[in-house]
């Protein structure tokens, strides 16, 4: 059973404020609201003293007097509330209400070792519990001279006033003070209650420490949740110094250095569910790979819903299926993007037997010889849980990256997703987090937020001052060409002919002017640096 700690409390409250501060502000509204509607009462006390009179001035008779007025006290306390007391009043003052009910309004107190009675009247009004008190501290002592009276003798007790009642224009109740301080303090309990129960109810995936309590598989990396990615998916080239581009290239290096002893190079990207963002984490990883000069190509796998090559800007209605069933080569169909290492795949027509397709022999062979011929082969898979394609291509892999949608999938289906990629002996790199919300990116181990892009020309000029020089901040006309360096891994593939061809640069610091780009023509995309003429897989 997993212990909790501070730090998951801390977290709850952070991620539930908003319910800890409705409840909060619905209690304390009740609260005014009791406080305004509850009709106010007005309070007035009078003291009275009880004495022996009677009694010597010696030192024993003054003490048993003390002690027979204390034990009489006790007994006048209760006789206060009788209606032989309360009936006079009522009679006095006119007042429309009977003995029992005005008793309830009359309160007594006995200070601690002591022969004083404190008798408050509670009243709607000021001036009415002072003229009820007034009333019985003028009807009270009478009535316990006549009852203690014996015949031929005088009352051996004297009741006298020692505090008249006075006239108090502040309310007893309600407090508002008191009510409102108490409804805050109950709701801000109350829906910490609610804000931990829902909590615990919950079983989505939302942050870091969530995918830890399903798997004790390696989280390579958690990606930012962005509204604007449906409309621009590739931000490691729309924005390359966002917070969420560095995040991409820090999952490249995590897995570029996950098995350094025996590193994967052809990986499947899956998920559990659609809409967890695995097509736009394949884009932008296979970008950042081949920011660094490695060869990258990645195959559109997912031959039921294909939209990775629509994200990427391509047209993919020839592609993997036609390649398969031996329509065309790879070579015509591998598509170049830009001036980088990376090359398209997309999925061609969709076939009605997208699984048998992709567990075929011919697939396996694909693979094999793209993965001979490219540093990382990255595939695009569909979903696990509604279909087994996925699956199926883990088997013809050297692994598998799980991407989990934060808010979108439920601990259960990430659960279900790799027991599915077990059952099949599936080798599982890793799991990336996407759509992390910010307010989550802490709520892991050693996942932070940081920002740490170019300043902008108005904040320089604003920091500038004569003494400082500030380095210029180049943009990507005056980088010029850029030469990737050698890869490591596609050098022990190939031999020293191919390892010298493939570390040339992409293009010449002479290139002419660019031209209005042209049709995009397959064979000549097959003729350049890096790639020999001819080099087919089927060949």
């Amino acid at each position: 059973m997993a212990t909790v700690e501070l730090q998951d409390y801390l977290n709850v409250i952070r991620k539930r404020w908003m319910i800890i501060a409705a409840v909060a502000l619905v209690t304390l509204g009740l609260a005014a609201a009791y406080t305004a509607l509850t009709p106010r009462t007005y309070a007035a006390t009078t003291r009275f003293f009880v004495s022996t009179p009677g009694s010597d001035d010696t030192t024993s008779s003054l003490a048993q007097g003390n002690t027979f007025s204390q034990a009489r006290v006790k007994t006048y306390a209760q006789v206060l509330k009788d209606p032989s007391v309360l009936q006079p009043v009522i009679d006095d003052l006119g007042l429309k209400t009977t003995p029992t009910l005005l008793a309830e309004r009359v309160t007594t107190s006995i200070p601690l070792d002591t022969v004083l009675i404190d008798v408050t009247v509670t009243d709607s009004t000021p001036a009415g519990a002072q003229r009820i008190a007034s009333a019985i501290s003028k009807v009270f002592p009478k009535y316990i001279a006549e009852i203690e009276s014996r015949p031929g003798k005088e009352s051996p007790i004297a009741v006298g006033v020692t505090s008249p009642a006075t006239l108090e224009p502040a309310p007893v109740s309600p407090k508002p003070t008191r009510n409102l301080a108490l409804g805050l303090v109950l709701g801000l309990l109350l829906g910490f209650g609610v804000a931990l129960l829902r909590d615990v109810l919950d079983k989505s995936v939302k942050s870091q420490r969530d995918l830890e309590a399903v798997t004790d598989r390696t989280i390579l990396g958690g990606i930012a949740f962005d509204e604007d990615a449906s409309a621009h998916p590739l931000i490691v080239q729309v924005d390359p110094r966002s917070q969420r581009a560095e995040a991409f290239r820090s999952l490249r290096t995590n897995l570029q250095f996950i098995d350094v002893a025996n590193p994967p190079k052809s990986i499947v990207v899956t998920s559990s569910l659609p809409g967890e963002g695995k097509s736009t984490t394949t884009a932008n990883l296979a970008l950042s790979l081949a920011e660094t000069g490695l060869k990258v190509v990645v195959i559109e796998g997912d031959l039921r819903r294909p939209r990775l090559l629509d994200y990427l800007g391509f047209e993919g209605s020839v592609g993997l299926t036609d390649v398969l069933v031996g329509r065309v080569e790879v070579d015509d169909v591998l598509q170049p993007f830009g001036r980088t290492g990376l090359r398209l795949l997309g999925a061609g027509p969709i076939p009605p037997n997208p699984s048998e397709l992709l567990g075929s022999a011919n697939m396996e062979q694909l693979i094999e010889d793209l993965t001979e011929r490219f540093d990382y082969v990255l595939i695009d898979a569909p979903p696990l849980l509604p279909v087994t394609d996925a699956a199926v291509l883990s088997t013809i892999v050297d692994s598998a990256l799980v991407v989990v949608g934060a808010g979108v999938a439920q601990r259960e289906h990430v659960r279900r997703a790799l027991d599915s990629l077990e059952a099949v002996n599936g080798s599982v790199l890793g799991l990336i987090l996407n759509r992390v919300k910010a307010k989550e990116l802490g709520a892991g181990y050693g996942t932070y937020e940081y920002d740490y892009r170019p300043e902008s020309e108005r904040q320089r000029a604003k920091d500038r001052s004569p003494r400082a020089h500030r380095r210029p901040v180049a943009s990507d006309e005056d980088l010029g060409p850029v030469t990737p360096r050698p890869s490591t891994t596609g050098a022990r593939a190939m031999g020293a002919p191919e390892a010298a061809a493939a570390a040339a640069p992409l293009s010449s610091p002479q290139a002419a002017p660019a031209q209005p780009s042209a049709p995009y023509d397959p064979r000549a995309a097959a003729h350049e640096p890096g790639y020999p003429a001819g080099d087919s897989i089927f060949r």
